[in-house]
């Protein structure tokens, strides 16, 4: 078979060095066709991934989101050939990687194709130093010179990350989760890549750290023109760094467009529903904030079954015809979606009214005691030593609604009280014995 031949088909053994061009001009590097991933066999199959379809064009920040279990790890690995691909195909360049390619074109697939996992802890090797770690991929793939080198590139990258060079000579569990995260984003950017899979790489980080992390991503990409497909849940996070998002729920992808124009026209209910889970800055705002929740059962699929459709403007929504149609109507009217809806403090609502929970007199009465109304074992102890002066003390206590404490004064005397009652028992009867 020709070279020609080969990347029509797309079943070249080497990567050519641009992708195909599309209609707009723009080089796409990813490309997902009607790809399907199951799990399990048989009856026990469970299909992760549904048709999903996507570009991802050189150069931009693609972001897949939606809840946990929605499968967005799923497509991130069988991106680097992990996860096999059970329908439809992968395009890299417009060459397929998914199912069995030729080993050269798999190593260069693992070459310009890396990753930055979650779980910064879980995915570095504890019993290796940085240095290996780092220099691993240089290892496998050749990709220095003389030892000199090596080192030259691993210090070079180490210090871009923002760590030391006597870091190197550590191990993963000497360094904080930020710094772990640093790793291995050194360990996947020494390989040169041109696409960055980014599994949530800031989900386990502290909120001052995700702000480095982030920044540092961008400082990558602007200065060696890589493409990221960026792994999220939080979508305040991913309106920051991203160029277009795909939004993607129990394995469907049911809304793709620009990162601005999604969150001004989120048509989908789901997407919709993301929007409004976004935590407002103000407490009292976010207080009186309504979530939208979405039901799935809300679409009638029976029969005309749903498809992703563009609507225009580069935004791509799935829904059925009935649905499709609603939603260019809601698009061409051009004004923007509102997601996110504030109640009115001071109207109750229906709702609000009815999930109010009411208490008896005497309930209230036990709810506003006194701060300190603790009902120490203290209280107990001294009761048991001095039951009378504890009795006298728990009526007090009850006269000023302090009614734990009054309970543990009132039961440790009475627990005093049995046991020198016992005691005076005791005595009573050897005394009555030793007189017989």
């Amino acid at each position: 078979m020709s070279k020609l031949n080969q990347e029509k088909t797309g079943r070249a053994s080497r990567l050519p060095e641009h992708g195909p061009i599309d209609e707009n001009g723009k080089e796409i590097l990813l490309s997902l066709k009607n790809v399907d991933i199951t799990f399990g066999k048989g009856e026990n199959a469970v299909k992760a991934v549904k048709n999903a379809n996507f570009n991802i064009y050189k150069g931009e920040t693609f972001s897949l989101v939606g809840e946990s279990g929605s499968g967005k790890t799923t497509i991130g690995r069988a991106v680097i050939r992990v996860n096999p691909c059970a329908g439809g195909e992968i395009q890299y360049k417009g060459v397929r990687i998914s199912g069995k390619i030729p080993h050269s074109l798999d190593r260069e697939v693992i070459r310009n194709i890396q990753m930055v996992f979650q779980d910064p802890a879980a995915s570095l090797n504890e019993r290796a130093t940085v240095d290996y770690i780092v220099s691993e991929g240089l290892y496998n793939f050749h990709l220095y010179e003389n030892e000199a080198d090596r080192v030259r590139k691993v210090e070079s990258m180490i210090n871009e990350v923002g760590l030391l060079p006597e870091h190197l000579t550590r191990y993963p569990h000497e360094f904080s989760g930020g710094q772990r995260q640093r790793i291995g984003l050194a360990r996947a950017m020494v390989m040169e890549p041109e696409l960055v899979v980014a599994d949530e790489p800031i989900s386990a980080l502290d909120v001052s750290i995700r702000a480095q992390v982030l920044n540092l991503l961008k400082k990558f990409q602007q200065e060696k023109d890589l493409t990221y497909l960026f792994i999220a849940h939080d979508l305040s996070i991913v309106r920051f760094i991203s160029d277009r998002i795909g939004v993607i729920y129990k394995g469907d992808i049911v809304e793709v467009a620009e990162a601005e124009e999604l969150f001004n026209f989120p048509l989908h209910p789901y997407t919709h529903s993301l929007i409004s889970a976004i935590p407002i800055p103000d407490p009292q705002l976010e207080k009186n904030k309504v979530l939208y929740t979405y039901d799935a059962s809300m679409h009638d699929y029976s029969v005309d079954k749903p498809e992703l459709v563009c609507i225009g403007h580069d935004h791509y929504v799935f829904g059925n015809k009935k649905e499709i149609e609603a939603y260019k109507k809601t698009r061409e009217k051009d004004i923007p979606v509102k997601s996110i809806t504030i109640a009115d403090p001071n109207t109750k609502t229906q709702t609000q009214s009815t999930n109010t929970l009411t208490h008896t007199a005497a309930e209230e009465e036990f709810l506003q005691a006194p701060l300190h109304d603790t009902g120490s074992l203290w209280y107990q102890i001294i009761a048991f030593i001095l039951p009378i002066l504890a009795l006298i003390g728990a009526q007090i206590f009850k006269s000023k609604h302090y009614y734990r404490n009054y309970h543990a004064c009132k039961r440790g005397a009475i627990y005093g009280l049995i046991v020198r009652g016992v005691i005076v028992a005791f005595f009573a009867l050897l005394l009555l014995l030793a007189v017989i």
